[in-house]
């Protein structure tokens, strides 16, 4: 099963951590995680010297050919919620977590559509937790 990891890169990387440890789990239950390398130290880095056509080509190309998106919106990002309704009017599964008292956007938070599911969490371990039961769960409904 394919998941599509979303994360914030130019909006900050204060959650780095949170998103290791997301990505750590899924990879470690054999998940494919094409965008696995966002969690990554350096990231900026390696993604501004990628023109943006080539960016938004790339990630469509794995949002479109994933099973489901998972996100980390702690960080306001205009990517991440671009990735977000993308991958909702494609009928994706898309699961956004948080950290609880983080203020998230009511664009997602307020969000009806039966396939979003929105979690907070409290630590690193917790999130990687909602992140594997998420796509287990998902796993077995594809």
């Amino acid at each position: 099963m394919k998941i599509y990891f979303a994360c914030s890169i130019t909006g900050g990387r204060a959650y780095e951590a949170v998103y290791q440890s997301i990505t750590r789990a899924l990879l470690e239950a054999g998940f494919d995680v094409p965008t696995a390398h966002l969690a990554l130290s350096g990231v900026v880095n390696e993604e501004r010297i990628i023109q943006p056509q080539e960016v938004y080509a790339r990630d469509v190309a794995w949002m479109r050919s994933a099973d489901a998106l998972i996100a980390e919106v702690s960080v306001p990002s205009h990517g991440v919620g671009y990735e977000i309704g993308f991958a909702l009017s494609l009928g994706k599964p898309v699961l956004c977590l948080y950290e609880q008292g983080k203020a998230v956007s009511k664009m997602i938070t307020g969000n009806p559509d039966p396939n979003l599911t929105i979690r907070t969490y409290q630590d690193h371990e917790e999130v990687g937790i909602f992140a594997l039961e998420f796509a287990t769960n998902h796993r077995s409904t594809l």
